[in-house]
C-alpha cells in the first residue's frame, strides 16, 4: 500500500518520503480502515520539523498524522460496534500513528461514525481540532453566559472552539488578523478582534475564561484579563500537574510566573493534553448533523501533494483546516 513515512527530522522535502509499504494486519480486537482523508494539525509538522522528539521517541521510519476518515475494510472477530462498509472518523492514538496511508489499523474504541451530510474530506477536518476544544472548555466548565476569549479564532481549534462556545450559551471574545475577521464573525464571536490594529486585552476584560491557543506571554497575559476567580484554559502553556503525569514528565511543579499569577487572582490553570474520546466523537457528530457546527476547512491536497500540504500548514496561515484527500477525485491536485 501507499504511505508517506517521516524518515529523519527537519526539512519537509528530505525528510517526508512516499513509500510502498505492506498493508496493515488486524487483530481480534481491531479494525483495518481505507483511508479516505486525513486531516494535518501542527504536531504533525513539528514532529517532522524534530521540535517533540525529545517527547516523542520515533522508530524511524515511521508513519505520520493523526486524523482519519474513511471505511472500515476488515474487523477483528472480537470488534462488535463497527462491520465492513461503515463510514468512520476520528483521531488515532500514539500507538497507531500513521493515517497519512492507504490503509491503517486502529482500536475500534477511538472512533465513531462519520457524521452523515458531510464529505470523508470535512469529516477528517474535526477529530483533533473537536476533541482539544471540547476537553479543553469541559475542564474549565464553560457554561451559559460565561464570558470567553478565545485566542486564533481562524485556526483549526479555535474555528471550532468559537461555534462550540456559542452552542453552550456562552459570550465569545476571539482574535484574528484583518483578513479573517468577517469569516470568524461568521461562525458566532460576538466581538472579533483585529489583533493587527487592537490590542485585545483593551477590549477584552473582566472575563470568566480565557482559551489560550498561542502560549508564550499570551498564556501570562491571560490572567490579567480575566476576573478574580476566573478560568484560563490552554493548549500552548506550560502543563499542569495532572497533563504532566499524562505526558510522562516525573516530579513536576507549575513554573513559579504561573504559580503566582494563580494565587493573584485566585485563579484556576488547566492544560489539556488531548485524548482519544469516541464518546465526545460522537457528541460531535451529532452537532455537525444538527449543523449546530460545521467543520472549517481551508485546502484539500491531494496524496501526491502531501509534501506542500505540509509546507502550508507550517507558514501559519491557514483558514481552518488543511486535509490530504486520497479519494481518486483529488488525485489531479484539484
Amino acid at each position: 500500500m501507499k504511505a508517506v513515512h517521516i524518515t529523519g527530522y527537519g526539512e519537509f522535502e528530505k525528510n517526508l518520503e512516499f513509500k510502498d509499504v505492506e498493508k496493515p494486519e488486524i487483530s481480534e480486537k481491531e479494525i483495518l480502515i481505507a483511508v479516505k482523508a486525513v486531516s494535518l494539525n501542527p504536531i504533525d509538522y513539528k514532529i517532522v520539523k524534530g521540535n517533540l522528539k525529545e517527547l516523542l521517541q520515533l522508530d524511524l521510519p515511521a508513519g505520520i498524522a493523526y486524523d482519519v476518515s474513511g471505511e472500515v475494510v476488515e474487523t477483528g472477530s472480537a470488534v462488535e460496534n463497527f462491520k465492513e462498509g461503515d463510514a468512520v472518523f476520528g483521531r488515532v492514538p500514539q500507538e497507531y500513528m500513521g493515517t497519512l496511508a492507504e490503509f491503517v489499523k486502529v482500536d475500534p474504541g477511538v472512533m465513531a461514525h462519520k457524521p452523515e451530510n458531510v464529505t470523508f474530506e470535512k469529516a477528517a477536518s474535526l477529530p483533533l481540532v473537536g476533541l482539544t476544544a471540547i476537553q479543553s472548555l469541559e475542564k474549565v466548565n464553560l457554561k451559559e453566559g460565561d464570558r470567553i476569549l478565545i485566542h486564533a479564532g481562524s485556526g483549526g481549534v479555535g474555528s471550532f472552539a468559537i461555534q462550540y462556545a456559542k452552542e453552550k450559551g456562552a459570550i465569545v471574545y476571539t482574535t484574528t488578523s484583518s483578513s479573517n475577521l468577517d469569516w470568524v464573525k461568521a461562525l458566532g464571536a460576538d466581538r472579533v478582534i483585529d489583533y493587527k490594529n487592537e490590542d485585545y486585552k483593551q477590549v477584552a476584560n473582566d472575563l470568566d475564561i480565557v482559551f489560550d491557543t498561542l502560549g508564550d506571554d499570551y498564556t501570562f497575559e491571560a490572567f490579567g484579563i480575566i476576573k478574580e476567580g476566573g478560568k484560563v484554559t490552554s493548549i500552548a502553556g506550560p502543563p499542569d500537574e495532572e497533563s504532566a503525569s499524562q505526558m510522562g514528565i516525573p516530579d513536576y511543579e507549575l513554573p513559579g510566573k504561573l504559580e503566582d499569577l494563580k494565587k493573584q487572582k485566585s485563579a484556576d490553570y488547566k492544560f489539556t493534553w488531548m485524548q482519544p474520546d469516541a464518546g465526545q466523537l460522537k457528541e460531535i457528530k451529532t452537532m455537525i448533523e444538527e449543523r449546530s457546527i460545521r467543520p472549517v476547512v481551508d485546502l484539500i491536497y491531494s496524496y501526491e501533494d502531501s509534501i506542500k500540504a505540509f509546507e502550508y500548514l507550517a507558514k501559519g496561515h491557514a483558514q481552518g483546516k488543511v486535509i490530504i484527500s486520497l479519494q481518486e477525485k483529488y488525485n489531479t491536485g484539484n
